[in-house]
């Protein structure tokens, strides 16, 4: 498996990453004597798989049920060495990390972990807690000093310049974070990782970044010959800021379709653009050049929108979900908003007051279309309320 420095590290990561969160049985803390012999096997059996084709970085959260505990019962037959483990905790005060950060490794039965983060740093408060005397950053440099974590970062599901601002901190060696074709938005916090030679890892880019595993046969065929899943993982490793994917691995073969991607990776400068650009294509010749150019430029942010309506979301997820047909997509996220607190903030457009979003957008050109946009988001979109599974990715 070919490999990228993963910033100041100087770790030497596998361009994708075995995430933890949809092999395990249960996403609470599970009794291990009612785990299922046959779904412990398939989670040992793809951790195996894992390691085998060089994807020897096993990624996996507190907030993700009974995933340590299940991977405490084959990480400590590889040798330890060969192994790059990491596990998240959610920002709290110091001695709740500390004894939330124990009962991680009782569960992981390992003596350390190469990275831990901070999972979560979502906001300005959020980071703010966290570097504050007594907050997460505190527990994470003790442990760090006892041994029992190599390197520290963080995991955001912010605005790209909240993730900018903890880059900026200087404090963390690495950050997970959401990029890839269908939100571009944070680029501009992976420069300043870049910049800081910060660590960068891109959180589920199979499911954010489209629900790429079903995707629809109109992306489908605007990708081909190459499947949106080979496309998409070409689209964000062309960029050498870019360290890791994570690949949300339910079973073993869940990683060929990534090897793909690792073979060609050598012609992403060929297959990108091209694929792009009949992507693009598709979205224009849909929406309109005006439409596609212009929508998305000077929005509020949710927070200075009348009800919290997170415009930005709505109108990015109405356009993929009308332009390229990803419309059960865009319906997992859209029904989060109001149910996914910090990890996903604002509302969706149920109840909003259309005159007070007309006012609120001021002179953006679609200013008297988009309440019209919401409406239809809205009717398209909305089922019953989602609950996030976790505090998770």
């Amino acid at each position: 498996m070919k490999t990228r420095r993963f910033g100041r590290t100087n770790l030497d990561m596998p361009i994708f990453s075995c995430g933890g969160m949809r092999y395990q049985q249960s996403w609470e803390d599970e009794d291990p004597a009612k785990i299922d012999p046959a779904g412990q096997a398939n989670l040992e059996a793809t951790i195996r798989r894992s390691v085998e084709l060089g994807i020897n970085h096993i990624e996996t959260a507190r907030g993700y049920g009974s995933s340590e505990m299940q991977l405490g019962n084959i990480l400590p037959t590889f040798p330890r060495e060969e192994l790059i483990v990491q596990t998240k905790v959610g920002p709290s005060k110091r001695e709740t990390y500390l004894e939330t950060f124990n009962k991680s490794m009782r569960y992981l039965r390992l003596d350390y972990v190469d990275l831990l983060s901070i999972h979560g740093i979502n906001n300005a408060e959020l980071l703010a807690d966290s570097l504050a005397p007594g907050g997460a950053l505190e527990a994470c440099r003790q442990i760090q000093r006892e041994g029992r974590a190599r390197f520290i970062g963080f995991s955001t599901h912010g605005p790209c310049e909240a993730i900018t601002d903890a880059v900026n901190t200087g404090e963390f060696d690495y950050v997970n974070l959401h990029w890839y074709y269908v939100n571009q938005i944070n680029w501009p916090a992976v420069e300043a990782a870049t910049a800081l030679d910060v660590g960068v890892f891109i959180i589920s880019p199979n499911d954010k970044g489209g629900k790429l595993y079903e995707a629809p046969p109109k992306l489908t065929e605007l990708c081909a010959p190459w499947s949106p899943m080979v496309f998409n993982d070409l689209f964000c490793l062309r960029r050498p800021e870019v360290h890791t994917l994570s690949l949300g691995a339910s079973r073993p073969s869940d990683f060929d379709e990534h090897l793909r991607a690792a073979e060609l990776l050598d012609r992403a400068d060929e297959i990108v653009p091209e694929v792009a650009e009949r992507i693009r294509a598709a979205l224009v010749a849909f929406h309109g050049r005006e439409w596609m150019e212009g929508y998305s430029t000077g929005l509020p942010a949710w927070e200075d929108v009348p009800g919290h309506v997170n415009i930005q979301e709505i109108l990015r997820l109405w356009t993929l979900a009308t332009g390229l047909d990803m419309i059960e997509f865009a319906k997992m996220r859209y029904n989060l908003l109001g149910n996914g607190g910090h990890w996903f903030p604002g509302l969706n457009a149920k109840d909003m007051d259309e005159g007070a979003i007309r006012n609120c957008l001021g002179d953006h050109p679609f200013r008297d279309r988009i309440p019209a946009v919401l409406r239809e988001a809205d009717a398209l979109l909305r089922e019953a309320p989602v609950e996030r599974l976790s505090s998770a990715d």
